[in-house]
């Protein structure tokens, strides 16, 4: 699934940037529009949806009958933890990206192509999505997802506050991809992770706490982001991205540690 939704930040900024250049903006838009029509044309026409068995029917009855509350929600100290994750997370993603273009256009020394430039940069995070989300899974798998999200966590947020020192368009690419090869794992562990955390009957739910967190996230990057902008330059919001992220991290770290401590104080001793 991260695949494929890196697979579409891969042709989406890509596809943009050409069209803009080749049609302009105005007409990019349109593009857009038909690509989303055909896409609802496609989900009428061949997705179909339906019960597998009688436990899937009757695991809705009961998701109908028990309603599942923010009060309930809030009462799993993990699902609290992974949505705070997730806003932070599409937070600091979002921070920087209002001023990518202007940014690119003064690396490169002029506003000629930056819009090009941009969505070719932007591709590079999603291509390094596509080859590391399967590893991040895998290892999630074999080393434990809360320490592999630690690690996502911590080198996201120390690469991206790497780019307060880039100065050059091309070392900005590259370090920008090293960036997607770690930002790859992180929604999909924390919504692994929101699973394993979560009560069968109420997964679907939680999943709408998590786009929630996604959305809310997304409208707080570019809000503080763009006000950033006018007091700081773009290489200051590189190192809050990176101070925010890295810091999430600590806190994954922090929290696993604190409860492993807990854990073993009441065990009782035994020979």
């Amino acid at each position: 699934m991260q695949a494929g939704t890196m697979t579409g930040g891969i042709l989406g900024p890509l596809f943009g940037g050409l069209l803009a250049e080749a049609f302009g903006l105005r007409r990019s838009f349109v593009a857009a529009a038909v690509i989303l029509l055909a896409g609802t044309a496609a989900v009428i026409v061949w997705v179909k949806e339906g019960r597998a068995n009688a436990t899937e029917a009757k695991r809705a009855e009961e998701e109908q009958s028990e309603p599942f509350t923010f009060r309930m929600a809030l009462r799993s100290r993990a699902l609290v933890g992974m949505l705070l994750l997730l806003v932070l997370f599409q937070l600091s993603v979002n921070m920087f990206q209002p001023l990518m273009t202007l940014h690119i256009a003064d690396l490169q020394g002029g506003l000629q192509g930056a819009v090009l430039s941009s969505g070719f940069v932007l591709s590079l995070i999603g291509i390094a999505g596509i080859l590391a989300s399967p590893v991040w899974g895998r290892l999630g798998e074999s080393k434990g997802y809360y320490r592999m999200l630690t690690v996502c966590l911590l080198m996201s947020g120390f690469i991206i506050g790497m780019q307060y020192f880039v100065q050059n368009l091309w070392l900005f690419a590259i370090v920008q991809f090293i960036f997607g090869l770690f930002m790859a794992g992180i929604a999909p562990i924390i919504n692994t992770l929101v699973v394993q955390n979560t009560d069968e009957r109420f997964r679907g739910r939680s999943f709408g706490l998590t786009t929630s967190a996604n959305q809310l996230g997304s409208m707080l990057g570019p809000l503080i982001g763009g006000m950033l902008g006018l007091v700081v330059s773009i290489h200051w919001i590189f190192a809050a991205t990176g101070i925010i992220m890295a810091g999430a991290g600590a806190s994954v770290w922090l929290s696993r540690r604190l409860r492993f401590r807990v854990k073993r104080r009441n065990v009782p001793y035994s020979m």
